[in-house]
């Protein structure tokens, strides 16, 4: 049986997160995964939509519990209660085992409803402030696109729904159908997203006394060759003492982490500079565009090429963290 998904109209509801809804779950692709999705609307009694008509299958509130999935997309006037009835049927979905996926001030509903005490979630960091002032045992990350925690699904909206729809795609289907679907809508796919917060790898640890001044040292030149020698010479101690360091500091051996620091520093340079990734190759010392993109492309999950299309789509105007994962040594 297809995955059934209803789409809960507020009023007002943010176009751009049904649009988003009805383009992951609304479209026949069972090209991808057959059977795909049941997509529905559900339209409240206060909420006049035309979005709502142009989709063919319509749930009441009192069906929403029979849903697999119900969507809540941002819209909602903050400053006024959600009406009763949304609340409790988001209530009783929940208590039924729907999977419940908030869009930024959907997460409103699902806290008037009580079900985001102790959990971590995202919102649009335009209302995580009222967000934590009206439920002050939640936990706002608004560095994330999108959050699962406890089984509810949050998303600061805007262009990160569809992060989060993918999201679920690769839950449902797994990770080569959304690979395939983002290939597709031409956006990165699932493994650049990095909702997952992993240490900093350029922390060198508290007590140690060894590594603060050979990581600075490094990190300074990161477009020149650097050997392990070179890093324990700087350090003034032997080789292998160095090596341990690294691995009690980072987690990592040396030149894992000089790797992590160049793909790191690529990031940066694709975000934030035009430079051309030949030029990126040599600033981060990768040496050549083939080497730079093989590290690039294995560490982040997709090329550079594809990662700077990827950043300036989102318009964001900072970094969003991707995970850098150990890499292999390599000199």
């Amino acid at each position: 049986m297809p995955i059934s998904v209803a789409l809960l109209f507020t009023s007002p509801s943010s176009s751009l997160d049904i649009s988003a809804a009805r383009e992951i779950f609304g479209v026949n692709r069972t090209y991808l995964a057959d059977p795909w999705y049941d997509f529905a609307a559900c339209a409240s009694d206060s909420s006049e939509s035309c979005d709502a008509c142009r989709i063919e299958r319509l749930y009441s509130v009192e069906e929403l519990p029979q849903a697999h999935t119900v969507i809540i997309p941002g819209g909602l006037d903050i400053h006024q209660a959600p009406p009763a009835a949304l609340v409790k049927a988001v209530r009783d979905a929940h208590d039924a085992g729907t999977r419940l996926v908030a869009v930024s001030t959907g997460a409103f509903v699902l806290g008037a409803a009580g079900l985001l005490d102790g959990l971590r979630i995202t919102t649009h960091w335009i209302h995580a402030d009222a967000l934590a002032a009206q439920y002050p045992r939640v936990t706002v990350d608004l560095d994330a696109l999108y959050v699962e925690d406890g089984g509810i699904l949050t998303s600061p909206g805007g262009a990160a729904s569809l992060e989060l729809f993918l999201h679920m795609v690769r839950l449902d289907h797994g990770a080569a159908v959304a690979k395939a679907l983002a290939h597709r809508l031409g956006m990165a796919p699932q493994d650049a997203a990095a909702t997952v917060q992993l240490p900093q790898v350029s922390d060198p640890g508290g007590a140690d006394q060894v590594l603060p001044e050979v990581l600075s040292w490094v990190t300074q030149r990161l477009d020149t060759p650097v050997t392990v020698d070179d890093m324990a010479q700087q350090a003034n101690v032997s080789r292998r003492t160095l090596t341990r360091h690294f691995r009690a500091s980072t987690g990592m051996a040396p030149l894992q982490w000089l790797l992590a620091q160049r793909v790191q520093l690529a990031q940066r340079l694709l975000e934030t500079t035009q430079l051309s990734i030949e030029q990126i190759a040599t600033q981060t010392g990768m040496g050549t565009a083939a080497t730079l993109r093989r590290h690039f492309g294995r560490t982040v999950g997709v090329p550079p090429d594809s990662y700077r299309r990827w950043f300036r789509a989102r318009g964001t105007g900072k970094s969003l963290g991707l995970t850098v994962a150990p890499a292999a040594a390599t000199s």
